[in-house]
Formats: structure tokens, C-alpha cells, sequence
């Protein structure tokens, strides 16, 4: 893979942080007018970036560095005891994988269903078409939408980015009414499938967060690997 540099900006100004509710939060963001592809994506996703919508960004926040970049290690992954139950659980689920505007049609009713129900004291609530679409229909071509059925109706979606050494996870959102199935779990353990069937390494599951509860459940796929803002080591929490 060809090394790039990529042009990047940082706004001045810091918000609150999202998982933690002492510390501001500041992001360094690619240039939205730089030309990005499954390689550039790929490059991006080594260094500790990720995306939302066609926004890519790295966490530098003054004073904090909580947040880390995490990537499962597949080939040594193995499901816990727990989430081998969680699997035969969902055995009744159809599984597929969609290109964002063909599963845009069935993904909005479930993911408004899901904002408005489990994050109504998030940033995303209420949600919108205008919101789903800029979130998760905007992409660069390496956008996947994996779909969970069962009996025909929607229960669960994990938006994922397909790259040239894994998948990136993007968001998952499920029915909120089917709690007991641990869909959020399910989906990642599915994704994982995918993966190793495509022969990929990884799965980049975004920031780990030690401390937020919003974030606890990475802590439970192992071996995790940390990116450390040079190079890639063994998750310490």
C-alpha cells in the first residue's frame, strides 16, 4: 500500500465530550475537499482515523487522551461463552449485505425507531431523514450495510466500511423492543464472520473509551490493539 499525506485542519474551539462529562473535546478532521478512496480510507483507518458520513476525524483533545483507536485481531478472536449464546440466539435472524441506497428504503423506519427510544439524550435526537442520510448514506463506495431479518422485517443493521486490510464498523442500530437478543453484540460477532470468510485481519471498531459506560462493551472482544499515534500494540486498559 502507497503512503499519502493528507491535508488536515483543526477548529480552534473544544465542546463537551461525549463520553466522559469532565473534559472538552476537540477533533483534527481531513479535508472534506480531499479526494478519498478504499485506499485512502484504509491509510486513514491505520492512523487512528474514522469516519462519519464523508467527515474524517482523529480525537486531539488538549489534556486528554482517553480515547483510543481499537481494532479487533481476528484471526485470534474467539467468542466468549457468552457470546457464542448470544449466536445461538439469533439463529432464527436472515443475514445480508447491502449497498447503502439499496437498504436505505427498509433502514430509516428502524433507525429512528432506535435514536428516538435508546438515545433521546444524545445529539443525534430527534432523528431525521436529512441526519441518516448525511450519517450513514454518505460515503466514498466502501460503505456496506449488513441486515438482519427475521419473518421478513428489519431487526438489526451494522453499517460498516469494506477495506483493504478489514472492516470498519461504522454504526449498528437494532429494534429497540428486542433487548434480550444482544443485537449490538450479534451484529459485531457477524460482522467478524464476514470478515474472516473475506480473509481480512481486522475489525476497526472505533474509540474505546475507558470509563464510559457508552463504550464498555469493546472491552468485551478480544485481543483488542490499540493505535498508540505511531503504531499498533495490545490494548492496556
Amino acid at each position: 500500500m502507497h503512503s499519502r499525506t493528507f491535508r488536515l485542519f483543526q477548529p480552534t474551539d473544544t465542546h463537551s465530550c461525549s463520553y466522559l462529562n469532565d473534559r472538552d473535546a476537540r477533533s483534527t478532521y481531513v479535508d472534506p475537499g480531499e479526494e478519498l478512496d478504499q485506499q485512502s480510507l484504509t491509510l486513514l483507518s491505520l492512523n487512528g482515523f474514522r469516519r462519519s458520513g464523508r467527515l474524517l476525524y482523529r480525537p486531539d483533545c488538549p489534556g486528554c487522551s482517553a480515547c483510543q483507536s481499537v481494532r479487533l485481531r481476528l484471526s485470534d478472536f474467539k467468542a466468549s461463552r457468552n457470546q457464542r449464546r448470544i449466536l445461538r440466539r439469533n439463529q432464527d435472524l436472515r443475514l445480508s449485505v447491502a449497498k447503502p441506497m439499496q437498504a436505505e428504503a427498509g433502514c430509516y423506519a428502524l433507525f429512528e425507531r432506535y435514536i428516538n427510544t435508546r438515545h433521546a439524550d444524545g445529539d443525534m435526537y430527534p432523528a431525521s431523514r436529512e441526519q441518516f442520510a448525511d450519517f450513514l448514506l454518505s460515503d466514498f463506495g466502501t460503505s456496506r450495510f449488513l441486515l438482519a431479518h427475521r419473518d421478513g422485517e428489519l431487526v438489526a443493521c451494522m453499517v460498516f466500511d469494506l477495506l483493504l486490510d478489514g472492516v470498519s464498523s461504522v454504526y449498528c442500530f437494532y429494534a429497540p423492543e428486542e433487548e434480550k437478543r444482544s443485537l449490538g453484540t450479534f451484529m459485531i460477532l457477524c460482522l467478524n464472520q464476514l470478515a474472516q470468510g473475506l480473509l481480512l485481519p481486522y475489525n476497526y471498531l472505533g474509540y474505546y473509551v475507558e470509563g464510559s459506560r457508552k463504550m464498555d462493551y469493546k472491552a468485551n472482544f478480544s485481543p483488542l490493539e490499540a493505535w498508540n499515534g505511531h503504531y499498533w500494540q495490545p490494548l492496556t486498559e
